[in-house]
């Protein structure tokens, strides 16, 4: 079973924790993330985008002149999509950009997510996350510590000193355990994690 070293807030190694087997470094199944992020980003998407045919469009109902003697070519109506204001040809409709996967592929891809993240040393865990008052330079005082850059940051409680502290420093993001996702995982760098939030996510992902 792989362990890894637990720190304090001042980088100071303060016990070790062990991971399970099956979830931190299981096999990376990497058309299993892949299928889950599309997912994740399809779901995201509204759909709403929406343009106005030719019989939708208001005006027009009377033939703009008369079909013979003007020298011009026949037209039926001023709102069709060749005149201005008229309605769009072939335009977008409302549709559903919906997927879904089973409960264990997605498992499965969150499992790969964070066993890649742990077989490239990418993994910090630290035994809590708090600050004794909202301060944005201690947050970043506490990231040059760890030497690390553009990380998730998972907790297992979001106390309002450090999730203020931390909100305007570009490139973190604050998750709490029960929101983990894998677009998260895979967009940042390296996974700041707290000691119960381990635990919380191990019991998540069990088989």
């Amino acid at each position: 079973m792989p362990s890894i070293a637990v720190y304090n807030m001042n980088r100071q190694q303060v016990g070790e924790v062990e991971l399970a087997e099956e979830i931190f470094n299981a096999e990376v199944k990497e058309h299993l993330m892949h299928l889950a992020l599309r997912i994740q980003l399809a779901n995201r998407r509204a759909g709403t985008v929406k343009t106005k045919t030719r019989s939708e469009v208001s005006g027009g109902g009377k033939k703009p002149f008369k079909q013979k003697g003007t020298g011009g070519a026949r037209q039926g109506c001023v709102r069709a999509p060749h005149y201005p204001g008229g309605g769009v040809a072939f335009g977008p409709n409302p549709k559903e950009y919906n997927l879904s996967m089973n409960k264990k592929a997605r498992i499965a891809a969150l499992r790969s997510a964070l066993s890649y993240q742990y077989k490239n040393n990418r993994i910090t865990v630290l035994d809590k996350l708090d600050f004794d008052a909202i301060s944005t330079k201690a947050f970043v005082g506490f990231i040059n510590r760890f030497e690390i850059e553009r990380s998730l940051i998972i907790t297992d409680d979001l106390t309002n000193n450090f999730q203020l502290s931390c909100r305007n420093v570009p490139h973190f993001k604050l998750l709490k355990h029960d929101a983990l996702n894998i677009h998260d995982m895979l967009k940042y760098k390296n996974i700041i994690i707290t000691k119960g939030a381990v635990q919380s996510v191990e019991g998540a992902l069990q088989k």
